[in-house]
């Protein structure tokens, strides 16, 4: 069933922002900085890279094409597209991976949204000066430690995304995108020169682009592929659900492109605006998860302004992570209206209202939870929390596997035709050159990705 009627983006700016908005994330600016931190600096930038041209673009606009080709939510798409090519109808599976990556991803991602929210008004009332990392570590741990607190801010985060998606995608998510990217650009910039002046960027830029390839591992090339994916949101519906919302007259090619490269700037800028910061206080690159959390506090409570800097950086986070949210949302909520029939507002309150409770498990996994493993049976998860069973089964598994078969579809079974029409290309050597990536260099990738992570 197909009752709630097809909207459609203002305008090719607006799907560009939002798509923006939708890859800048947590993966963008929290993750990056502390992947680069963990994995050799500049090595990790430059693979990262490479697999964003060799793997993420093809697929990003693979997926992009089937959305607006299919105009329907992800699942809808791919019976409509399979139907077109005389294929079975089974491929909807294409979809249904997505509309269920999207939903695990954002169980936790919530959680996350939260703890961000938790550091926005401690930062504005205590501030962060004279306090020491060991304090700035029981706060931390503190946080971690009580389940009511990190269920409020969790709820919060959720309750904010789900009005904004309520609204749809004209009144909702453009207004929403429309404030929230601009003003995460300027805060970055701003927090970036500041960063270049107060820190020591010396050391700060040297990390971050001067490369040591004698760290380059098979372990650091898996975990760039896991950011370019976790960062861009390939295999996630998102860009399945987004496209459906686009006219036939927009350039993918050049929509995905500048969306990467969007994408891969503000991450880069995220490490300008750590990394001096962090080198300039004498403290540890490699401080993983906590880099955000206990590293940066403990700078910001050190520099001139810090509360003023440490405030607008969370603010800052929290914009990202709420844009991202918003379009993770809307591929469940998209689904679940266009299958049922429902509207808008009742198919979000729905699908916030499940990621919410779901958030709680996660939430629980970090205190009263800790000790319980589901999987302790199985050789992997033996020692796992719920939290870190969803982490890995849709970071590691669904997405990898929703990306192989978009790559195959597109690659073995759609027609040139419809593929040069979506595209705007011509049969030479831009379209001969994507056609590789995506038909051989991608589900190679892909699938020794899947075989090293899980055998």
């Amino acid at each position: 069933m197909t009752g709630a009627k097809r909207e459609t983006w203002s305008s090719a700016a607006m799907f560009i922002l939002a798509a923006i908005g939708g890859a800048v994330g947590f993966g963008s600016i929290w993750r990056f900085p502390y992947l680069i931190g963990t994995n050799g600096g500049p090595a990790f930038v430059i693979i990262y890279i490479v697999l964003l041209i060799a793997i993420t673009i093809p697929l990003m606009m693979a997926e992009t094409l089937m959305g607006r080709r299919g105009q329907g939510s992800a699942p809808e798409s791919m019976t409509k597209l399979a139907a077109e090519i005389g294929a079975s109808p089974r491929w909807s599976i294409v979809g249904w991976l997505g509309v269920l990556g999207a939903f695990m991803i954002m169980t936790y991602y919530s959680m996350i949204g939260g703890w961000v929210l938790a550091y926005i008004p401690s930062s504005i009332t205590d501030g962060f000066a004279g306090q020491t990392r060991e304090q700035f570590q029981a706060s931390w741990d503190a946080l971690m430690a009580d389940p009511a607190r990190m269920i409020f801010w969790l709820t919060v985060f959720m309750g904010v995304t789900a009005l904004i998606v309520g609204r749809g995608i004209t009144a909702g998510i453009e207004r929403a995108v429309g404030f929230l990217m601009p003003a995460l650009v300027i805060m970055l910039v701003i927090i970036t020169v500041y960063a270049l002046i107060i820190g020591d960027a010396a050391k700060g830029l040297a990390f971050m682009f001067v490369p040591d390839f004698s760290k380059v591992t098979w372990e650091l090339v898996l975990v760039a592929l896991g950011q370019a994916f976790f960062s861009i949101g390939v295999g996630m519906g998102m860009m399945f659900t987004y496209g459906a919302y686009l006219d036939s007259d927009v350039s993918i090619g050049k929509a995905c492109i500048t969306i990467v490269v969007a994408d891969t700037i503000v991450s880069l800028l995220s490490g300008l605006a750590i990394f001096p910061i962090v080198f300039g206080f004498g403290l540890d690159p490699a401080a993983g998860p906590g880099l955000v959390f206990v590293t940066l506090p403990l700078a910001f409570g050190q520099m001139p302004a810090g509360t003023l800097v440490g405030t607008a950086f969370f603010i800052l986070l929290f914009f990202a992570g709420l844009a991202s949210a918003l379009a993770l949302t809307e591929v469940p909520v998209a689904c679940l209206s266009r299958r049922i029939g429902w509207t808008r507002g009742r198919a979000t309150a729905l699908v916030a209202f499940l990621i919410w409770a779901i958030g709680l498990l996660c939430v629980l996994s970090f205190n009263e939870l800790k000790d319980y493993h589901p999987l302790s049976n199985v050789g992997r998860y033996a020692t796992a929390t719920l939290y870190e069973i969803i982490d890995d089964v849709s970071a590691n598994f669904v997405l990898v596997i929703d990306a192989i078969l978009i790559a195959v579809f597109v690659g073995f079974w759609m027609k040139k035709e419809t593929l040069l029409t979506e595209l705007g290309l011509t049969d030479g050597w831009i379209y001969q050159s994507w056609m590789f990536l995506t038909r051989v260099v991608t589900p190679i990738a892909l699938i020794v990705t899947l075989i090293a992570t899980w055998v």
